[in-house]
């Protein structure tokens, strides 16, 4: 298994990081990968795959809230991820994307700023990881414009009609504990639908502890709760499905796991 898409820089994980890398290989994990939030987030989780070369993979992007914080300094924080990205070590751009339930920039602002790092992929051929919450029909309407755009839209929490735009786009999408909830039986359906090559598995951790841990600190080791709740809404094997989701995760970021 892979979790794509964790938060190992976050300070939640400051005191245990390496319990938490050891309790992951424990569950079955191949690998991992940390997600970089702004460039100054990013270059610590490049410092983490450096530390942890054989497990832990990581990106980089400015994901919406980090965005919002910038302020007018948002140039100045897009050409320190391009500098970053230009020395490798990453294997995706994100997360990035749009955020219309906080208060955050205005729509138009959050779209621009979006699809100038969709370029910045572009240029550098990188897959993207795409936040997106209570804007999927301008995110839909963005990935179209960019079909040179791939990559995962993460923490996928709408239901079929949403994963079929995306699908039909040519993303993937990324499950994580959001879909072992009781009260998200949209988000199993959407599960149950698509192509098993489309499908990742994450825990975007720390956050989203899935059942049996809702409300608990999340760490990379649950995804194992995931996995096995994808499987049942799709009534097919665990073991075939955690393979399958690893090759996803290998093909779309190049991973050598």
């Amino acid at each position: 298994m892979i979790d794509t898409h964790c938060h190992l820089t976050h300070p939640r994980f400051s005191s245990d990081l390496d319990g938490v890398i050891r309790r992951a290989r424990e569950a079955g994990l191949g690998g991992c990968v940390t997600i970089g939030t702004g460039a100054e987030d990013a270059a610590r989780a490049l410092e983490l795959a450096r530390r942890w070369p054989d497990f832990v993979h990581c990106t980089a992007g400015i994901d919406p809230f980090t965005s919002h914080r910038c302020g007018d300094r948002f140039d100045e924080e897009v050409a320190a991820l391009e500098a970053l990205l230009g020395r490798g070590g990453f294997v995706g751009l994100g997360e990035i994307g749009l955020d219309y339930h906080y208060e955050l920039d205005r729509a138009l602002v959050q779209t621009e700023r979006f699809r100038r790092q969709l370029m910045v992929a572009e240029r550098l051929g990188l897959p993207v990881v795409v936040h997106v919450r209570e804007a999927h029909d301008d995110m839909a309407a963005i990935l179209a414009e960019h079909p040179r755009s791939h990559g995962v839209v993460h923490s996928f929490t709408a239901g079929p009609a949403e994963a079929q735009r995306y699908l039909a786009l040519g993303w993937h999408l990324g499950f994580n504990g959001v879909a072992t909830f009781k009260n998200a039986p949209e988000v199993r359906e959407a599960a149950r639908l698509a192509p098993q090559d489309r499908i990742l598995i994450e825990t975007d951790s720390p956050y989203l502890a899935p059942v049996p841990h809702r409300g608990k600190r999340c760490e990379p080791a649950y995804v194992v709760h995931t996995l096995a709740c994808l499987a049942s809404a799709r009534d097919c094997d665990v073991a075939d499905l955690a393979a399958a989701t690893t090759r996803n995760a290998q093909r779309l970021f190049g991973l050598g796991v």
